[in-house]
């Protein structure tokens, strides 16, 4: 059964991401060890909060080189709501450098009559890479949860795998390039459409280590 290691840095709710990954059938630990990281299968990085807090909490426990090894190496990664946004350079929403694994920034929804900051709830993903792992088995347009006041804005446009709608305006809601792949929304939150989400994703580690 694949290992794969979930990033402890106080900013997830790692709960529901682990239960998540159980039952897409997955072994997930909790870590905040970068030999853990190492030894996974693959890593999920989860979290809910503020851009600055948790790219310190990365840093402090010195697990921002072992993430970037782990992206170039190859390894399967998947980022979760602001586990996607940290990979970026920077944000609006702080101060601090973000992990600048993907070239872009992160930016604040503009306001607008009619809409509401945070984009909350359901709605509905067009797909960019329809071919990507994650969507395998899903319908065209599939609805999934989400909670941000802030998407990302990739430098390079092809790293899209797909967009979401709020009022006019319309915002990357994931990413994937190779073995790196990252939502905006919560598919732990989504039903079965992010289980099936998480079981793609659990599958394309199964077929790595079998490799």
């Amino acid at each position: 059964m694949a290992v794969i290691a979930v990033v402890d840095y106080e900013m997830g709710n790692l709960h529901s991401v682990c239960k998540g990954l159980e039952k897409a059938g997955a072994t997930p630990k909790i870590t905040d060890s970068a030999r853990e990281l190492a030894r996974a299968d693959a890593i999920v990085l989860p979290g809910v909060g503020a851009f600055d807090p948790a790219v310190q909490q990365i840093r402090k426990r010195g697990l921002e080189e072992p993430l970037k090894h782990a992206v170039a190496s190859g390894k399967p990664f998947l980022g979760i709501c602001l586990g996607l946004q940290i990979l970026f350079e920077s944000s609006e929403e702080g101060t601090k450098p973000g992990l600048g694994i993907i070239k872009g920034k992160v930016r604040r929804f503009r306001k607008e009559r009619g809409i509401s900051i945070p984009h909350m709830g359901w709605n509905q993903l067009e797909l960019t890479q329809p071919k990507t792992v994650l969507w395998e088995h899903l319908p065209p347009q599939p609805w999934v949860y989400f909670v941000h006041s802030y998407y990302v804005e990739p430098v390079e446009a092809h790293v899209r795998a797909a967009t979401v709608s709020h009022g006019s305006q319309t915002v990357t809601a994931a990413i994937a390039h190779q073995n790196l792949v990252a939502v905006q929304f919560h598919p732990e939150k989504s039903s079965n459409i992010g289980l099936q989400i998480l079981s793609n994703f659990v599958s394309q580690v199964r077929e790595q280590v079998a490799a």
